[in-house]
């Protein structure tokens, strides 16, 4: 059984952030199986909730969706496809603190993130309610 889970994502270290960032990252809302994978068919039932906060730095905070197509995952923002942004085979990892997944930003760029935080979502809210 798969459950609705937080997660935020923090930027690893770059060569732009030698440390990382905590204000470059992440937060969406997903359902993760035991093993902690994101659920492809339990995703198709709360698909509404699964919203996507994007924070970086002094920009605008970015909001939107988690989408699956075909084999692939990806942060949509309002049907506008230049500023969709898909994960590194992210059916493959593990969505826990301490472990690190890839995402091919909106311009271009392949990035590392750090998963910080896991947490069951209360009542169904997604994080870009």
């Amino acid at each position: 059984m798969a459950v609705l889970s937080h997660i935020r994502l923090e930027l690893a270290r770059t060569s732009d952030f030698p440390q990382g960032s905590a204000k470059h990252g992440y937060e969406f809302v997903a359902p993760l199986n035991a093993e902690g994978h994101v659920d492809a068919d339990a995703w198709r039932h709360v698909k509404e909730k699964c919203g996507v906060r994007r924070f970086w730095g002094d920009e605008p905070v970015q909001r939107g969706l988690l989408h699956h197509l075909g084999h692939g995952w990806r942060f949509e923002y309002g049907g506008h496809s230049e500023a969709d942004e898909p994960f590194f085979k992210l059916d493959a990892h593990v969505f826990r603190p301490g472990q690190y997944v890839s995402i091919r930003e909106h311009d271009g760029v392949l990035r590392p993130f750090r998963v910080v935080d896991v947490t069951p979502v209360d009542n169904g809210k997604s994080c870009a309610a």
